[in-house]
């Protein structure tokens, strides 16, 4: 981040007051090596990685600066000279609309002289901070307006009550309601009790949302990128409590959701059932998640075609719920079709090859000597920590070889989240979209089971309607592209799919063009006879014809061309008709070295009454006429004329 800040400095210093090109940076790289290569070793190895690094960051932010300083310029001239406060709120719009950095705005201003009010900036900062956090707020307290978080106030508070720590063991249980779960306290939000800490001896209907936190459950609290998981506590006494959110604070897991029977009380016994069907696409997104870690190193690193020196895809943040999965890596740019094919190919394998998923607390320090491991950097792990392997072999004997290259081909993570047994329960994976979402961070969206087998059915299905396209020609072919187009943005379907049926379409538009330039090409041959033959048999200087090609005034240029290149000693005038959009268009035209027409004064004169509208001169001039009833009119004055 800091370099990168030093860098861009730089950059904008040297194109706006060195006034030097675009990736004059970058060359610097080659002489810093020469300088520095001898002492510092790597410089020489990676030369050309570090190169190419550089003259993209140097490209990509000179898009930034060329339009952050077309806009602070605006907004400078915008000032008045007696003003010299470059508003907080401006270099905020520069900030987060343009992504111009606000110490470069700082620096633009002394060199103009001005003083940008950075407390203006700070504050808008602090509300964009706000909203965000007043968005957080919301989703904690489930819908219901209270704030249902737990901070230091109410952990304290429990430790002091005696209340132990959540034991959710059972969350990596599948298909089993949790017995004998003791309620050990009940919150109904900050600031709805006396003390404002908000924890009562019973609830009821009428406490609206509620927390509850027991002495053992098998919901799985929000965390590590995955959702909550979602069902009901029951209680010996017959009062359900309908649980919509569970989030985990500190050693405290708590169950969020509202009574819809009965009456609950501190110390009631009660069972935990937990929605299995909502988590079941939940574990699959979560597992499919780290096979698409494992095939996005595989694919741009251990199987590219060129060396990507210092290269690497790290994880950089995930999110997996019921509906789809979502994962953010490092990455300098947007992923190829092809690539994109292979990474989507990949856990469609692996889901079609039945791979065992497996999951072992082991010893921090055994686990981290797998050499497939895959672990987010920065991230503190537990020691011992869980370990989940999406491989043929169980984890005990991969520790027991853990650089065996073998492991190579498969996912191995440290991980909390609930999984799959087996990577057929899957189903099928659709990777929908991939796309930038900050400088080198890139977000990749895909789905499995039920959603990624009708993203396929509906790929399947357009593709069928691109290829009956396909058969057609000409306007029937440009007609069903302008539907498809749209159609295709707007469907949930492979990405790389989704390109390569774009790019048919696009095969398909480059076919009606050349269609409607071969038709319009005879359709101006057939003209041309048309008049020609006309002037032929035209006594006089002038020839009148009626020739419907429409309003195209690219069509009459061409005729009239033609026509004087054959024909020296008449002026012509066509009439041509659009019956469809009740137009027509009046051309008039003298060969060269005519004079004995003012083609303008016989448009005019024509049309004269019509609302025709146009221009021209002497030697050719052209209208358009709103109203084909009135056109045998306009022949008629053109006669006359």
């Amino acid at each position: 981040y800091v370099l990168r800040r030093v860098l861009r400095r730089a950059v904008r210093y040297g194109r706006q007051n060195l006034n030097a090109e675009l990736g004059f940076f970058a060359k610097l790289v080659r002489t810093f090596v020469e300088l520095m290569g001898d002492t510092f070793t790597e410089l020489r190895e990676k030369e050309e990685y570090i190169t190419m690094i550089i003259r993209k960051e140097e490209e990509d932010f000179s898009r930034t600066v060329d339009r952050g300083i077309v806009e602070f310029k605006k907004r400078c001239d915008a000032l008045g000279s007696d003003n010299k406060v470059f508003s907080g709120s401006d270099a905020h719009f520069l900030y987060s609309s343009m992504g111009f950095p606000v110490d470069l705005t700082e620096l633009m201003c002394e060199e103009r002289g001005l003083t940008l009010d950075m407390d203006g900036f700070d504050a808008k900062m602090k509300h964009e901070a706000w909203l965000s956090e007043q968005a957080h707020l919301k989703k904690m307290s489930a819908g219901t307006g209270k704030d249902m978080r737990l901070v230091a106030e109410q952990t304290s508070h429990l430790v002091n009550q005696g209340v132990d720590a959540t034991d959710d063991a059972a969350k990596y249980v599948w298909n089993e309601d949790l017995e004998g779960s003791t309620i050990k306290a009940l919150f109904i939000g900050r600031n709805e009790t006396e003390d404002g800490i908000g924890f009562v001896d019973s609830i009821s209907k009428e406490s609206g949302a509620v927390g509850i936190i027991v002495d053992k459950s098998n919901f799985y609290g929000e965390s590590g990128g995955q959702t909550f998981d979602t069902g009901s506590i029951k209680t010996a006494s017959g009062a359900t409590i309908q649980i919509n959110n569970v989030q985990v604070y500190g050693s405290f897991v708590m169950h969020i959701g509202e009574i819809t029977d009965g009456t609950v009380s501190v110390g009631e016994s009660a069972t935990c059932c937990v929605d299995y069907v909502r988590r079941a696409p939940i574990a699959a997104n979560h597992t499919m998640t780290h096979v698409l870690n494992f095939a996005l190193r595989d694919v741009l690193i251990t199987q590219a075609s060129e060396v990507q020196h210092g290269a690497s895809v790290d994880q950089k943040g995930s999110l997996v719920d019921e509906n789809k999965l979502r994962f953010d890596f490092s990455w300098s740019g947007p992923l190829t079709p092809a690539q994109l094919e292979a990474v989507e190919q990949i856990l469609v394998d692996q889901i079609e090859a039945s791979i065992p998923v497996d999951n072992y607390v082991a010893p921090l320090e055994d686990a981290q000597k797998i050499s497939s491991l895959r672990a987010v950097f920065g991230e503190t792990y537990p020691d011992p920590v869980r370990v989940v392997a999406v491989a043929p072999s169980p984890i005990t004997e991969i520790l027991g070889n853990p650089q065996d290259v073998q492991w190579n081909s498969y996912s191995v993570e440290f991980c909390g989240g609930t999984h799959l047994k087996n990577t057929s329960e899957a189903g099928g994976f659709v990777l929908l979209s991939e796309e930038g979402i900050a400088k080198g961070v890139r977000r990749i969206t895909g789905v499995t089971m039920k959603d990624a087998a009708v993203a396929m059915a509906s790929a399947a299905e357009f593709e069928g309607k691109v290829t009956e396209a396909g058969k057609l020609e000409g306007l029937e072919l440009e007609a069903r592209v302008k539907l498809l187009v749209p159609e295709l943005e707007g469907l949930s379907i492979s990405a790389a799919k989704k390109i390569r049926m774009r790019e048919t379409l696009g095969t398909y538009g480059k076919q009606v063009v050349a269609w409607k330039k071969k038709h319009a090409a005879e359709r101006t041959s057939k003209i041309v006879e048309q008049v020609i033959e006309a002037a032929k048999s035209t006594e006089g200087d002038k020839v009148i014809i009626r020739c419907d090609f429409g309003v195209d005034g690219k069509v009459a240029k061409a005729v009239t061309a033609a026509y004087g290149k054959k024909v020296k000693d008449k002026a012509l005038l066509m009439v041509s008709a659009d019956e469809a959009a009740d137009r027509f268009m009046v051309v008039a035209f003298a060969p060269k070295g005519m004079k004995g027409v003012d083609c303008k004064a016989w448009v005019v004169a024509a049309t004269e009454g019509t609302k025709g509208k146009g221009g021209g001169k002497k030697d050719s001039a052209q209208f358009s006429v709103p109203g084909v009833g009135s056109l045998e009119g306009v022949l008629e004055k053109a006669r006359s004329f």
